[in-house]
């Protein structure tokens, strides 16, 4: 049988009337907004089958069947999946293209494996005794077993229930294995991956189960674990609840991007809808792309702590390269959007909304909080943070815009912005030579892996560390991914390069070396790179301008000379090299 485009599953499934099909098998009568009947699966008297329109899906609040339009025909009618495609299609009137290959599709026995591990998790979360454990953390987070059921969430238990459950159903453990569902220790015995932990089904576009993520419960690490890429799951491809709230974006138009599981789940429940989240890791440039399919209007609604502001900025860059708007909204400090919406309601929420910036001029705003632009080094700095922001910016009416306020915040020409914007395409720092410390200091090797190392110490060196670089400045790409991973708590999504460096650079330490002096060395060295940088810049433009000009360049040279022999004064022999400020 011919494989049916994505495309086309997603048109035929929107321009399906879920009520007007379902009401064909059963007697269906409104409630609220929803529609409510006796169940035609377990043949129940009572309306306890319920088809929500909003969601193009029903759900059985007793015997807890579930899905969406194809899954109907496929449970009531016993059809597979392309032939309840086809026959919903027939009846929206939407043609069929066909297309190769024929047969099969070869991952369907690890779709199949997932589905039957998202009903079995569910249904200890139901009912297992072991679940217990489960039900009083959501209770503690005010959240009941019967709105959170219909969504899906399970439990796995710390036992070895989950692998006798599945041999049971005929699953076999390659299968689980591929999935993502087991893992292999060196002795070669299998375990489950999810033990002891809250699972949340992880879907496709087409609705599918594809994998899991999962929050312990009780004493362990991680705090939450996400299932592996597989043949049916890449974590960088997909968003949270995006089968969901891809609908609501359309009618909407805007998209609300939070961090975590139970923010998406609070605002859904709100009726919020148009919420997706990111899978353990910063936003990646596919799922940014997914975003500016479904919608042309993004959100960024984080934590306002460091690493929520570090996440919020790079998610804006990576979505302004897609040409999408994209607005930050401001959550009181200490709060979340899930406890946000607890105490504030949907209303509270809306209202934050509505007072989102845009991202430039949210940094300018925290740099300006910060005193960047009241010193000559904080407004190299200042533009250093901006210029990412500035480069990322897809639109050019936006990026004309941004170098123009840029410019303006920073006291610094239009003209010159430009240049420095269009001259290379890439971040500042990108620029700039990985080179190690002059041997005779008592770093490590590196500024740039002093810094990383004392970030690995814990806190109160990781908060100061990111207080004083950013992770962009770090030209070394292993360190600078491993400052990123530690800075936002995301470890487990490092790439194997960067992993292996972590490693190394835990096992090293600080080897007894002074914190304090590690820390005043390497941010001195950072800050006369970016110094010598401005230098450099300066000595470009020079040619270009007019007599007058230049003998404001001349002095800006001199100021920022001073400065940099000040922070770092082995920086005196390079300079002189290439002239002193007015020679």
């Amino acid at each position: 049988m011919s494989l049916i485009p994505d495309d086309v599953i997603e048109q035929v499934r929107e321009a399906a009337d879920i009520v007007g099909i379902i009401g064909e098998h059963v007697e269906l009568k409104r409630t609220g907004t929803d529609f409510r009947a006796p169940c035609p699966f377990h043949g129940g008297t009572h309306r306890n089958f319920a088809v929500i329109p909003k969601k193009g899906m029903y759900y059985c609040f007793v015997c807890h069947e579930g899905g969406d339009v194809f899954t109907f025909f496929m449970k009531r009618l016993g059809m597979d999946y392309p032939t309840a495609v086809r026959e919903v299609a027939r009846r929206v009137g939407i043609a069929i293209p066909e297309r190769g290959p024929t047969g099969p599709d070869p991952r369907e026995p690890l779709y199949g494996a997932v589905a039957a591990a998202a009903d079995w998790f569910a249904r200890q979360l139901r009912e297992s005794p072991d679940a217990q454990v489960a039900r009083d953390y959501l209770a503690s987070r005010h959240l009941e077993l019967a709105v959170v059921l219909p969504l899906g969430l399970g439990y796995a238990p710390r036992s070895k229930a989950f692998l006798d459950a599945m041999k049971g159903l005929g699953v076999r453990d390659e299968v689980l294995l591929e999935a993502g569902l087991l893992v292999k220790r060196e002795d070669g015995t299998l375990l489950p991956r999810f033990r002891g932990r809250l699972l949340f089904p992880i879907h496709d576009l087409r609705a599918r189960v594809v994998a899991f993520g999962g929050r312990i419960l009780g004493e362990g690490e991680p705090k939450y674990l996400n299932s592996p890429d597989s043949p049916v799951f890449h974590k960088g491809k997909l968003l949270y609840n995006l089968h969901v709230a891809k609908h609501a974006m359309r009618k909407a138009e805007r998209a609300i991007l939070v961090e975590g599981y139970f923010d998406v789940l609070r605002l859904s429940l709100a009726e919020i809808e148009e919420v997706v989240a990111p899978l353990g890791t910063g936003l990646t440039p596919d799922q940014a792309q997914l975003l500016a399919r479904h919608t042309p209007h993004v959100i960024l609604l984080h934590d306002s702590d460091d690493a929520g502001l570090r996440a919020t900025f790079r998610a804006g860059d990576e979505l302004l390269r897609q040409g999408v708007r994209v607005s930050v909204a401001t959550l009181p400090v200490g709060e979340d959007p899930d406890t946000l919406v607890q105490k504030r309601g949907a209303p509270g929420l809306e209202a934050i909304l509505k007072d989102a910036v845009d991202p430039l001029e949210r940094k300018i705003q925290i740099l300006d909080r910060k005193a960047f632009f009241s010193s000559l080094p904080g407004r190299r700095r200042a533009l250093d943070r901006l210029l990412p922001t500035i480069r990322a910016a897809k639109d050019p009416i936006t990026r004309e815009l941004y170098i123009s306020r840029a410019a303006e915040a920073a006291g610094v020409r239009k003209d010159v912005l430009e240049r420095e914007v269009v001259a290379t395409g890439k971040t500042a720092t990108s620029t700039v030579p990985y080179r190690p410390l002059p041997p005779s200091t008592v770093l490590p090797a590196s500024a740039e892996k002093a810094l990383v190392l004392l970030m690995l110490e814990g806190e109160p060196w990781k908060s100061r560390v990111a207080e004083a670089v950013d992770a962009e400045e770090l030209a070394f790409p292993p360190y600078r991914a491993v400052f990123e991973a530690v800075a936002d708590d995301a470890v487990l999504a490092l790439d194997d390069t960067s992993a292996r460096a972590y490693e190394q650079l835990k096992e090293e330490g600080l080897g007894g070396r002074d914190p304090n002096e590690m820390y005043e060395l390497a941010v001195n060295w950072m800050e006369a790179r970016r110094l010598e940088r401005q230098l450099q810049q300066l000595d470009d433009q020079l040619p270009f301008e007019s007599p007058e000009r230049q003998a404001s360049l001349i002095a800006e040279k001199r100021r920022v000379f001073d400065e940099l022999r000040k922070r770092y004064p082995r920086y005196k022999i390079a300079a002189r090299r290439r002239g002193a400020p007015g020679t």
